[in-house]
């Protein structure tokens, strides 16, 4: 009975060390099993190919970033990453309406030619700007400082979804790049749903902003007149963005003529006025009442929001309704704007955008 007792006493002993043991190793050990995945978090590292085909390294998590085009501060926006936003191109705080928690951002300069030292002093840890400007300056520039820069261009409806993935991924906003994405080809799938029916494409001109440059293979407006539904009368053209000239139109003889035009504070315009103006001035040009599509008064002027861009949806959804109003009775254009702008951008709708 003794000896039980003994043995009975000695595991005892046992079994408190051992306890006591684990209340001292356990901590030490998943503390440093957190630290080691806090640690491998910090130093996770993605990469991807970026507007230009280059393979890019970023570091995460990414905690702040300066943002040299609208078109990638509107993406950012919509998935709710604005927070994260340092500095920002100088034309932000002249459109104060549109972009109201922005307009007092840091500004960096031009996206064209940004100034390097002020974004150094911001100190983000990348730069977003498009593919081609400010050109390889930026790199050099910068990389002295640490700061990576990041080309996604997000004007092409066709390289949105990968760019506004990739955005998702850089700034851990996956789920709320999902829902944009989601969103924007649900309302696009229906288009080319439609366009299935259809037995011919117009003839259209595309003018960019500058008098008699057009838009041929591998730009935006391209890209948007063709998921319209429309025959880009330029697609032969071996460049994006060639001249032609007032005869070359006129010989062309496009049925539908689409213009695109930047207005200052389209947000805050009341009125279609400066629209309706530049729509006059290209009816009125010299011989073009020879065209088909002036003397049909299918002569559209689009405002650069919704050319290209992440509004890009929004423009086609136009051109669709202007090029097959038979099969797009019921789409609703500026509907779908208006959503767009309350639920991802946070603002109402206002503006003038089409005439």
């Amino acid at each position: 009975m003794r000896n039980d007792f003994q043995i009975l006493n000695t595991l005892v002993k046992y079994v408190v060390a051992a306890g006591v043991l684990l209340l001292v190793v356990c901590p030490i050990l998943f503390g440093g099993l957190t630290a080691y995945a806090l640690q491998r978090q910090a130093d996770e590292i993605i990469t991807f190919k970026d507007a230009n085909g280059r393979s890019i390294d970023v570091r995460l998590p990414v905690k702040g970033i300066v943002v040299l085009t609208s078109d990638a501060l509107e993406a950012i926006r919509a998935i709710k990453a604005e927070g994260l936003v340092k500095g920002v191109n100088s034309g932000i705080s002249k459109d104060p309406l549109f972009w109201p928690e922005l307009k007092n951002r840091p500004s960096v300069g031009s996206w064209r030619n940004p100034n390097y030292e002020l974004i150094a002093e911001l100190n983000p840890d990348i730069v977003i700007g498009y593919a081609g400007r400010p050109g390889p300056v930026m790199e050099r520039k910068l990389s002295s400082f640490g700061i990576q820069v990041v080309r996604l261009d997000f004007y092409k409806i066709l390289a949105l979804k990968r760019e506004v993935e990739i955005l998702g991924q850089i700034l851990n906003r996956e789920k709320e790049a999902g829902e944009l994405i989601d969103w924007y080809h649900k309302r696009l799938d229906l288009i080319q749903k439609r366009l299935q029916q259809i037995r011919y494409r117009p003839h259209v001109y595309v003018e960019s902003y500058s008098k008699y440059h057009t838009t041929g293979p591998c730009s935006g407006g391209n890209e948007m007149c063709v998921l319209a539904g429309g025959c880009n009368i330029a697609e032969g053209f071996s460049i994006p963005y060639p001249e032609v000239t007032p005869e070359w139109v006129l010989v062309k003889n496009p049925q539908v003529i689409i213009k695109a035009a930047a207005i200052t504070n389209a947000y805050a315009v009341t009125g279609s006025g400066p629209l309706k103006e530049i729509r006059k001035d290209i009816m009125a040009r010299p011989a073009w009442d020879h065209i088909r599509a002036v003397q049909e008064g299918k002569v559209y002027v689009m405002e650069s929001s919704i050319w290209t861009g992440p509004r890009a949806i929004i423009g086609v959804s136009y051109m669709a309704r202007w090029f097959h109003p038979d099969i797009f009775r019921d789409l609703d254009p500026e509907g779908l704007h208006r959503e767009y702008l309350e639920r991802f951008q946070g603002i109402e709708y206002r503006g003038a955008f089409v005439d």
